[in-house]
């Protein structure tokens, strides 16, 4: 049966062979009649795509025509001059009136704390005492000699009245006499610097020390503050150094306590930081019954000149740029982009330096699809002035009048 199929296979080799060199062949003749066939179907099916593809950008176009000439629908607000009192705020911390670190002037032995922790003490009250037994017994051996000498020069000076005493020898003993004077006052300043006592009213606080321990001068005793009145230390930028002055008014707040306190600055420094250019400002707070204390984080609204005739708009309004801020105005139905100068923000506005004037139709909405030129609709207009207008009459306010020509529309356009 295998000798029998042999020739079949041979066969069909032979055949699928044959069909391949014939294709080979036949090949490059075929491929660019099918090549060309193809190319002339899609040249005729192009310009029917771009006929379609035209028509479809002729319909992009005309919408976006039709978008582009639409007026946009803002709202605005009419600038209009207000008081204000611009307010730097500050970030500083609170100090003591009088502050000190209570330490011996010698070395000794404590041998006695006569002070309560945190209790109030005055001027000149004796805190802590050193053991002075050697100074002591220094300044009654000088008591004593002293008593000699005294005594000694007033036999001299009789017998120099009586002419018998040489003038040298009283001398001397006057001398003598200064001498022991002297030993006695150098012993008593230093027992005294065996003694720490305070050097103002104030409150002392926690005590490092107990009795019988040894300190030198390094040592920390206690701490003294002085609390009926606290500093409040802060710095603001050089602009403001030319309007700081003696007696201006703060408020400020701590943590942990939901109140304003209000101090005044008496002092300034007269002179710009050059390493972060600021100047340094201390007011004081009258603290009764020792409310706040010295190292307290303070957050600090500083009150300038207060401003009768200050623009101010929304904070919304201003557009950052890269160099510059804008805003934009309503003028003739149109967007009109305007450069200005801004000065202390506050939560919901800004105060403009320059740039701006009474009467400027600024717009606060739609600010991302504006472009200048662009046609506007104010759909509402915020502030007195511009409700005036809208109702076709006049106001004043800061000494500025209005009329509804500032908009340069009808009032149907105004809605």
């Amino acid at each position: 049966m295998g000798a029998k199929m042999l020739p079949t296979v041979k066969t069909s080799l032979w055949i699928v062979i044959t069909f391949l060199v014939v294709g080979g062949l036949a090949a490059p003749k075929i491929m660019p009649l099918l090549h060309t066939g193809s190319k002339a179907s899609g040249e005729g099916s192009a310009p029917q795509a771009r006929q379609e593809n035209g028509a479809g950008k002729g319909e992009g176009k005309t919408g976006k025509s039709k978008e582009g000439g639409a007026p946009l629908h803002v709202s605005a607000y009419v600038v209009q001059l207000t008081p204000f009192a611009e307010t730097i705020t500050a970030t500083g911390s609170l100090r003591a009136e009088e502050s000190v670190e209570l330490q011996a002037e010698t070395n000794g032995k404590v041998v006695a704390i006569n002070f309560t922790e945190g209790s109030r003490v005055k001027k000149g009250t004796l805190l802590v005492k050193l053991n002075d037994a050697d100074l002591v017994a220094t300044r009654i051996r000088a008591t004593r000699r002293k008593e000699l000498a005294v005594l000694k020069e007033h036999r001299l000076a009789e017998l120099l009245k009586e002419g018998v005493a040489r003038q040298e020898d009283y001398d001397t003993a006057l001398n003598d006499v200064n001498v022991q004077n002297a030993e006695i006052e150098l012993t008593e300043a230093q027992i005294a610097k065996t003694e720490v006592r305070a050097p103002f009213d104030g409150v002392v606080g926690l005590r490092y020390v107990s009795e019988g321990s040894f300190v030198n001068a390094q040592t920390r005793v206690a701490t003294l503050q002085s609390l009926d009145n606290l500093k409040i230390d802060f710095s603001v930028p050089e602009k403001y150094a030319s309007r700081l002055r003696v007696g201006m008014p703060i408020k400020f707040s701590v943590a942990g306590s939901g109140k304003k306190f209000e101090g005044d600055v008496y002092a300034f420094d007269p002179r710009i930081d050059p390493a972060t250019r600021t100047v340094f400002v201390r007011a004081k707070y009258r603290n009764d019954k020792d409310k706040l204390l010295p190292g307290a984080f303070a957050n600090i609204e500083l009150a300038l000149d207060a401003l009768s005739d200050a623009v101010m708009v929304p904070a919304v309004a201003v557009v950052p740029g890269l160099n510059e801020k804008n805003v934009f105005i309503v003028r003739d139905g149109k967007a009109v982009r305007r450069a200005v100068e801004t000065g202390t923000r506050t939560e919901t506005t800004v105060h403009v330096l320059s740039g701006l004037q009474a009467g400027d139709v600024v717009i606060t909405s739609g600010l991302q699809q504006i472009r200048p030129g662009a046609s506007v609709i104010p759909e509402g207009v915020e502030g007195e002035q511009g409700l005036a207008r809208r109702n076709g009459k006049k106001s004043k306010k800061g000494g500025v009048e209005a009329t509804t020509s500032a908009l340069n529309m009808s009032d149907d356009r105004l809605l």
